[in-house]
């Protein structure tokens, strides 16, 4: 057939069919008085010799020559083919795109293959076993042909793939010719893919389950860190009369830095925050960064802190359980976290599965996720403040954030909106008239995790008192459901100034295809999302940005981590 096909497209411009050589498809056109133009089997990757002829000719018996013309155009869109041919044979093939290619024998196996499957389990609640039986052999043989090509790299040939196509086809004829139709197949398979469809829905919910639990389990090698750095703390005396020193600094407080606040009680992940946002400042010793933890991470935290160099920077470590006027009495948060309920709904054994698991986490009740709201009272002498989630790398300097013009804003933060689902109506509850009567469903939502807050408007809106309103407001959670950027979107409405998208990219704890250039480009990329990069769960593409901040030359590293 595909003979044919080319000795119709030599036909009517002076070109001859030459004698064959070795071949059993193909054609050789030449001009006359000239050499060979080229010889090409359309049945298979190869160069080959060939008579062109209307019929089959045998290779060993070659008819005479006969006239045939090729337009030089065909002739050149020809030979631009057997190059293409030519340099498809010489490389690997690619097994995705072979499957996905219509014209591909990859892909009428195994589209051939749906269809058997779903004759066999036709066949079988007919209680036709041997059709089934004979089904079930020919998928197995070509799964192995599949198989085969995936591993191999090597396209299937027609004659590997014809035998195979043939039986199944005439298998499927049988089983059509006995009545097992295409309505009967399609209700057969609807009631498969509805069945399959639960099983994947419930695994779903399961992956989800399991990887909550895995985002807020505690590494092994961090919890051994934490041993070993809070052993260091409780032998070395030295090192709280080093802390004591610290603590009455004057650079705590000095507005001429450049101050940043952590809230975290995870040692290793505040380091890489630290570490990799003094490596990319201009002038580290200008930084003053702020760490609050809680009791359990206190010490450890200055064991790490006070013992590395962090090139000049000054660090101070503050234990939220000191800090006294936050209290039930003051906020509202304090006082939800005692109430018996809220604790059994985030913290108790026996969980109804019907709620969604990611808001059972227990980090969205937790103070020192919320003390971000605080950040006037915890630091009353500061102007400015660059806040900073311990899940991030910074890449860039930052001090050019303290220099921006917020326009009489309280927050400056990238907004998120380039996509729908980021908008105030995804968060609120805007049924409530609440929420619906003050704010735009529309208005576009912004990142927490990397903010620049004036401190002095903050105090002079009384954002704080804002946000103890709506905890009240939202006692009974019908305002909102999940996390701190609902609260956050009602506190700052209106006194929040866009930053460049630069600023802060998103999604590297949950987003696999995030743009090179996207990230190469951020100031601060950010791991949100429950594939941390501390975690086995982290995707592997965007981990090397966050180990590199970390010294694998520690002793406590070496022991705890790299091992």
């Amino acid at each position: 057939m595909n003979l044919n096909l080319c000795c119709w497209a030599a036909a009517g411009s002076g070109l001859t069919a030459e004698s064959v050589k070795d071949a059993t498809t193909g054609c050789r056109f030449s001009a006359p008085g000239s050499t060979e133009v080229f010889i090409l089997d359309l049945a298979s990757p190869r160069l080959l010799l060939y008579n062109c002829s209307p019929s089959l000719p045998s290779p060993t018996q070659p008819p005479p020559p006969r006239s045939a013309s090729l337009s030089f155009a065909g002739c050149f869109a020809l030979q631009e083919r057997n190059e293409r041919v030519e340099q498809f044979a010489k490389e690997s093939l690619n097994f995705t795109q072979e499957i996905l290619s219509v014209t591909s024998f990859s892909r009428q196996l195994a589209e051939q293959m749906i269809l058997a499957k779903a004759y066999v389990v036709i066949a079988k609640e007919h209680n036709n076993l041997h059709l089934a039986w004979q089904l079930s052999s020919k998928i197995r043989n070509c799964q192995l042909l599949l198989s085969k090509a995936a591993i191999t790299g090597e396209p299937i040939t027609l004659e590997e793939a014809e035998p195979i196509i043939r039986s199944l086809s005439l298998l499927m004829f049988k089983a059509q010719d006995i009545h097992y139709d295409i309505a009967t197949t399609i209700v057969t398979m609807r009631s498969h893919i509805q069945a399959l469809e639960e099983r994947a829905n419930a695994a779903i919910v399961q992956s989800t389950v399991f990887g909550q639990i895995a985002a807020e389990a505690v590494p092994k090698s961090l919890h051994c860190l934490n041993v070993k750095l809070m052993s260091d703390w409780l032998r070395m005396p030295s090192l709280q009369e080093l802390s004591d020193e610290r603590k009455n600094s004057p650079r705590l407080v000095d507005n001429n830095l450049y101050h940043f606040c952590i809230f975290s009680d995870n040692v290793l992940a505040t380091s890489v925050v630290v570490n990799s946002t003094v490596s990319n400042a201009d002038h580290p010793k200008q930084l003053v960064f702020h760490i609050v933890t809680t009791g359990v991470s206190y010490g450890v935290m200055l064991a790490w802190f006070l013992r590395n160099d962090f090139k000049g920077a000054t660090i101070e470590i503050q234990n939220i359980e000191e800090f006294h006027w936050l209290n039930a009495s003051y906020s509202p948060l304090v006082k939800q976290l005692l109430n018996p309920d809220s604790r059994t709904f985030y913290f108790g054994a026996y969980q109804d599965l019907n709620v969604e698991p990611k808001m059972r986490n227990p980090k969205y009740l937790s103070l020192l996720n919320h003390l971000q709201f605080y950040i006037p009272e915890i630091y009353p002498q500061l102007e400015k403040v660059v806040f900073l989630d311990d899940d991030l790398v910074v890449q860039k300097d930052l001090t050019p954030l303290f220099s921006l013009d917020l326009h009489g804003n309280v927050n400056g933060a990238v907004e998120t909106c380039l996509e729908a689902f980021h908008r105030y109506y995804k968060y609120l509850n805007f049924s409530n008239s609440v929420i619906s009567s003050r704010f735009d469903p529309q208005a576009c939502a912004w990142a927490f995790g990397m903010n620049i807050f004036d401190l002095v408007a903050w105090r002079k809106a009384n954002v704080t008192g804002r946000y103890h309103y709506w905890q009240e407001q939202n006692a009974d959670g019908t305002l909102w459901k999940l996390g701190i950027l609902p609260p956050a979107l009602l506190c700052f409405y209106g006194l929040t100034e866009p930053l460049d998208r630069r600023w802060h990219v998103l999604g590297l704890g949950y987003d696999l295809n995030i743009d090179n250039r996207l990230i190469e480009s951020a100031a601060v990329i950010h791991f949100n999302g429950n594939m941390k990069p501390w975690l086995k769960l982290a995707i592997g593409r965007y981990k090397p940005l966050w180990d590199k901040y970390i010294n694998q030359s520690h002793p406590h590293l070496q022991d705890c981590v790299t091992s």
